[in-house]
């Protein structure tokens, strides 16, 4: 019979834990799951959950979607991106569109869509006007992105990629000597496409506790009994504890097609800055569907050094795990999911977001680190 929450919890609770154990939670999709079951009250008071970097709509970078805006409102397009895109905002005067969905009330021909085939499909429809689809994500919505062009995507359709991958980030924080967590819940999806064997430098290299999590109470909770255990036997090893989806190796098809239509590159990532082999660039195979080849003069690296995060904004933080969204200075205050400032409060991978929806709304006053009580 399949353990039950209840089950893990009663495990986790007889471990004979540490003062004080800090284990980091990858995705946003972990986040949100942990959030909305109320794990954090549920679990020891000394196991404090730390959400890390991995929502992409929050480290998209500024140039990116700026880029977006301009192209929305100065080319005869249509621009399509993921629902969540239109509302992150960008630095710029208040008089200009600071969102695509202000592109949008400004005229701009910009729609929501859920996948490249629904892009794909937007172009089809519009044989006689190009269609930018600007595809944000990690590896798991960039593969599907990478099949479309590999399959043969319409000759109008045209990609503007901010493509990232998720492990470079981690790895970032381990080799900067001050991590911030001493366990790590490795992301479901991303290991499906790419498979767990990717997680292993952190134990290899790092010798930090790993275990790869699906998005249910249970496989979240056995994950962290995992690490937790590895931590107090000393036995640090990769585990899989979602293994109805995860298998070795990944999935083959989706990594061939990742490999034969994209590169990987340095990236920069929003608040953090460039992050070495971490995202994802058009070959020059496919460079006919690349926005950035078909309308060059739209990338701006000015934007670069704009800055990074709207002024008082500490999303960069809250995604490199080093404070909560709560203790954010704007969170609460000036910024709310009706009118996010920074982009950790667009998106329901964004920890802000998250902590919002849950009910923690009230911002941290005090100097140091809160553990949550959603």
């Amino acid at each position: 019979m399949a353990e039950t929450a209840r089950d893990w919890l009663r495990r986790i609770r007889a471990l004979p834990l540490p003062p004080r154990v800090k284990i980091m939670n990858v995705c946003g999709g972990h986040e949100r799951s942990i959030t909305m079951a109320g794990l954090r009250s549920a679990l020891p008071d000394n196991i404090e959950l730390v959400p890390g970097p991995g929502c992409p709509v929050c480290i998209c970078p500024e140039e990116d979607i700026f880029e977006a805006i301009q192209l929305a409102l100065h080319e005869d397009i249509i621009l399509v991106a993921y629902g969540d895109m239109l509302r992150v905002p960008v630095n710029v005067r208040r008089c200009e569109a600071r969102t695509l969905e202000e592109a949008r009330a400004k005229g701009a021909d910009v729609r929501p869509v859920s996948s490249p085939q629904e892009a794909a499909g937007i172009a089809r429809d519009n044989t006689g006007k190009p269609v930018i689809f600007f595809a944000a994500g990690f590896e798991t919505t960039t593969a599907p992105t990478a099949a479309l062009l590999v399959e043969g995507a319409p000759d109008n359709l045209f990609i503007l990629l901010s493509g990232r991958l998720t492990w470079p980030a981690v790895a970032m924080l381990l080799e900067s000597g001050t991590p911030g967590f001493d366990a790590l819940v490795a992301p479901g999806h991303v290991a499906t496409i790419m498979g767990p064997e990717e997680w292993e430098f952190v134990i290899k290299r790092h010798g930090i506790p790993a275990a790869v999590a699906g998005f249910t109470p249970e496989s979240l909770l056995a994950a962290m009994y995992s690490t937790l255990r590895q931590l107090i036997e000393g036995k640090q090893f990769l585990d899989n504890c979602y293994p109805e989806v995860v298998k070795r190796g990944g999935n083959r098809t989706a990594q061939r097609q990742l490999q034969q239509a994209l590169e990987v590159t340095d990236a920069n990532w929003r608040g953090v800055g460039i992050i070495p082999a971490s995202g994802f660039a058009i070959n020059h195979h496919y460079r006919a569907h690349d926005a950035r080849q078909a309308f060059p003069h739209y990338a701006d690296d000015a934007r670069k050094r704009a800055g990074e995060m709207p002024p008082g904004c500490d999303c960069a933080s809250v995604v490199l795990g080093k404070i909560y969204p709560n203790e954010c200075r704007l969170f609460g205050v000036a910024c709310k999911p009706r009118h996010p400032i920074g982009p950790c409060m667009v998106s329901d991978e964004g920890a802000c977001r998250i902590w919002w929806s849950g009910g923690m709304r009230e911002p941290v006053n005090k100097p140091g680190r809160s553990q949550a009580t959603a």
